[in-house]
């Protein structure tokens, strides 16, 4: 089987929040689609480990925002490789709370939405949440970012825990451009060589031993 061809596949990106027991929590997904229109009702696949999904199962509701082009890894990274459980992920951006008190970006987001949960199916290590929308806004009219864009453009990484992680692919080198370091935890790309042996990722603050030439 070519996993390569799973990267055909268009998504977007979006971060998921909840609330609960006067907690924020917040993930990066790519799996949030409308599924009907009437009544209007969402899905998102999470990791069952997440504990924001954990936090969305407990609280019964979930909040779901569109990112833009304008998302970058100092944004996307928090939301993507931290644990809600030991940082607030929201403290350096404009946020403001749903109706069910969950959490939300306003800043370099496109549009959200409130769900309450109606059902869920176990897919062995996600679980596919399904909510019917109560709330409904848009945000800015900026280009909506896709999957493709962050991988081609912001150059981010895939988490493990993520539903489409399948390893990523390796692009062709070219004979003039810079050396190129990726982490290996958040996929943070540095250029230049050498590599400082006292860097420390900006995204998820691990050392220069957690870097591979690319």
């Amino acid at each position: 089987m070519d996993m390569q061809a799973f990267f055909k596949l268009s998504y977007g990106l979006y971060i998921i929040s909840a609330r609960w027991e006067e907690r924020d929590y917040g993930c990066v997904v790519n799996t949030l689609q409308q599924v009907t229109a009437e009544p209007p009702m969402l899905s998102v696949a999470v990791n069952k480990n997440s504990v924001t999904a954990k936090a969305i199962l407990s609280s019964g509701h979930f909040c779901g925002v569109v990112l833009t082009e304008k998302a970058d890894l100092a944004l996307i990274g928090p939301f993507g490789f931290q644990n809600s459980e030991a940082v607030d992920k929201f403290a350096s951006f404009s946020t403001a709370r749903d109706q069910n008190g969950a959490r939300y970006l306003t800043e370099r987001a496109a549009a959200r939405y409130s769900c309450a949960v109606t059902g869920t199916l176990d897919l062995d290590t996600h679980l596919l949440i399904v909510g019917r929308v109560e709330e409904a806004e848009i945000l800015s009219d900026d280009p909506v970012m896709t999957y493709d864009y962050y991988h081609r453009v912001v150059k981010g990484g895939t988490p493990p825990t993520a539903p489409s992680y399948k390893g990523e692919a390796k692009a062709e080198a070219k004979p003039d451009a810079p050396a190129r370091w990726r982490c290996k935890i958040c996929g943070y790309i540095y250029e230049g060589d050498p590599l400082p042996a006292d860097f420390i990722c900006p995204i998820c603050k691990k050392p220069a031993d957690q870097f591979e030439k690319i």
